[in-house]
């Protein structure tokens, strides 16, 4: 059992030695092993002694918890299993037990060895008893201190072993603002060594509020970190500990909220579908200018695939590890894409969230921003975004604050924005500032070559997904898809692969009774058109020639020629040589 007065063994002695010199009576003092823990007199040589084959009075006291007074030491009947009974040194023994709220932690005895103590204590008997039961309680104090220190110093040790493992900086500081602790992460975030400590900061609040909680401008060093975090006072009377800040580093807490908000879909180069002429050479250029930092409009019809190929220039390049943050302008109401794009403080507007929000454009620092349907952006709008093209610095709605951006910014559109300008609904300064880069996706019927490759892909996709067994795609079926002019462009045959395996019978065959109706329809009507008409090889050689005079024979004017007449350039190079037009 572990001993309480052991503990503060020092201070129980002195006690011991003060009440003897005082009264002029020995003491003794065990614990609630009967180990003797201090003794003056006889007992003063004999300290840290077990005493429990003779401490019969001791052993009492510490069950019943009752005071003792025995006046014949060795006669009396507490005394009769005593191995000292009839020849007992001590000539009066008066104790009291100590206690510790309600455990007994030993037993305080007065002790008188002549005749002279004992009768000094008896005149005075009713007095040493309360006096002896006052000392007993200001031992019992002493050990009460002893442990609730140890408890506090525990307490301490659990909660700095709580603060060092979680994941939200904590700084400790003085009432001058000089470092008195701070966590491993706050260590980490703010780049500190361990020589930080008793070093003055400087900490000022920006008058911004996010996510609940005040951001902050701390300098350490000359260096200066913004922080989302919140103070509390420390109202305990310590001299040294003022104020403890929790915090995250700004851009730490945008990571996670980029973290929690994105859906990974990192898009290489080499997963995209297509091996045609003019696919190859749109994918060399992604590869060409996936190393800059200058803005790409990426144009095309809508379902081309816009947002895989600004996917695909992010992933490969140095930005590959830093955020891709994608909004659509044309999703959002034009009163919340402000909020949206650069964020908010609180309070900022009615209906705003109280905590306020942080906007795409921080979220996407380091990284890239991909700003979809760019057309659908209002005009007020445009402005603000030209402005941040040209300054890299964002101001959240209700802030004074001017924020520090690096965002690669890769703009899409379905639209003709050269026409819009002469409309007025879009900035000709902003369409130049958008369009350093342009990358002009080219619509599925302009690359005919691929779709065979992709239905394959998405056959297998979607299989998988519904767990189906498919076993091919029959001639005539690809035949139509292939013949199809796609108006809804890979998007259109994603949900048409869908629709088939959805139709398709227990054989796992895809035939033409798994299409849908609208390409059904477009075969017949393709068919009624054929027929009453010359042959089709003919109506081809005629289309070339006439297609070649138009745009000429030059490498460009075949490229032309081509587009026009929905191939790809490897067929017309194909059908120049089988009908002898080079």
């Amino acid at each position: 059992m572990r001993s309480v007065l052991r503990d503060i063994q020092d201070t129980v002695i002195k006690y011991a030695n003060i009440i003897a010199h005082v009264i002029d009576v020995d003491v003794e003092i065990v614990d609630a092993n009967l180990c003797r823990i201090a003794g003056t007199g006889a007992y003063s040589n004999r300290i840290n002694e077990d005493i429990s084959n003779e401490g019969f009075v001791y052993k009492t006291v510490l069950a019943s918890g009752q005071p003792q007074f025995i006046e014949e030491p060795g006669r009396h009947k507490l005394c009769l299993s005593c191995p000292k009974q009839l020849i007992c040194a001590e000539k009066l023994e008066m104790c009291t037990p100590i206690r510790l709220r309600d455990e007994i932690i030993g037993v305080i005895g007065l002790i008188c060895f002549n005749d002279r103590q004992k009768q000094h204590l008896l005149a005075n008997k009713e007095a040493y008893r309360e006096f002896l039961g006052q000392i007993a309680e200001f031992i019992s104090i002493k050990a009460y201190e002893k442990q609730e220190a140890e408890r506090n110093l525990a307490i301490v040790n659990l909660l700095n072993q709580v603060v060092n493992n979680i994941d939200k900086g904590v700084l400790i500081l003085d009432k001058d603002n000089i470092i008195v602790h701070a966590n491993g992460s706050a260590m980490k975030q703010l780049a500190l060594s361990p020589t930080c400590f008793q070093k003055k900061i400087s900490l000022e609040a920006t008058g911004d509020s996010l996510l609940a909680s005040e951001e902050f401008k701390i300098t350490i060093d000359n260096k200066v970190y913004y922080l989302i975090g919140d103070i509390f006072p420390v109202r305990l009377r310590i001299a040294e500990y003022s104020k403890v800040l929790i915090f995250n580093e700004i851009k730490k807490v945008k990571s996670g909220i980029y973290e929690l908000t994105n859906i990974h879909n990192d898009v290489r180069i080499g997963n995209i579908l297509g091996g045609s002429e003019i696919m190859r050479q749109l994918k060399a250029k992604v590869l060409k200018i996936a190393a800059s930092h200058s803005t790409v409009l990426i144009t095309g019809e809508s379902g081309t695939g816009k947002e895989m190929f600004a996917r695909a220039i992010h992933a490969e390049s140095s930005r590959q590890n830093y955020p891709f943050v994608a909004i659509n302008c044309g999703a959002i109401p034009d009163t919340l894409l402000e909020s949206e794009l650069f964020g908010y403080v609180k309070g900022a507007f009615t209906g705003a969230d109280p905590r306020g929000k942080i906007g795409k454009f921080e979220l996407a620092n380091k990284g890239v921003i991909f700003l979809d349907e760019i057309g659908d952006m209002p005009l007020y709008l445009q402005v603000k975004l030209l402005r941040v093209l040209q300054e890299r610095k964002i101001t959240r709605i209700g802030s004074n604050q001017v924020i520090d951006i690096d965002v690669r910014v890769i703009a899409a559109t379905n639209k003709d924005l050269r026409a819009m300008i002469k409309e007025n609904k879009f900035r000709e300064d902003l369409f130049y500032r958008l369009n350093v880069i342009p990358l002009e996706i080219p619509p599925l019927r302009e690359r005919k070559e691929n779709i065979a490759e992709l239905v394959m892909f998405l056959v297998a996709k979607y299989a998988r997904l519904f767990n189906k067994k498919v076993t091919g795609v029959d001639e005539e079926t690809m035949r139509i898809l292939e013949r199809y002019s796609w108006p809804g462009n890979v998007r259109e045959l994603e949900n048409t692969v869908e629709f088939m395996i959805n139709m398709m019978e227990g054989d796992g065959i895809l035939t033409t009774a798994t299409l849908p109706k609208n390409l059904l329809e477009h075969r017949s009507e393709q068919t009624n058109r054929e027929c009453p008409i010359r042959p089709l090889k003919e109506i081809e050689r005629e289309a070339i020639e006439q297609a070649l005079k138009i745009y000429g024979v030059t490498t460009r004017g075949k490229q032309l020629a081509a587009r026009q007449l929905g191939i790809g350039i490897a067929t017309l190079y194909r059908k120049i040589e089988e009908y002898s037009l080079s």
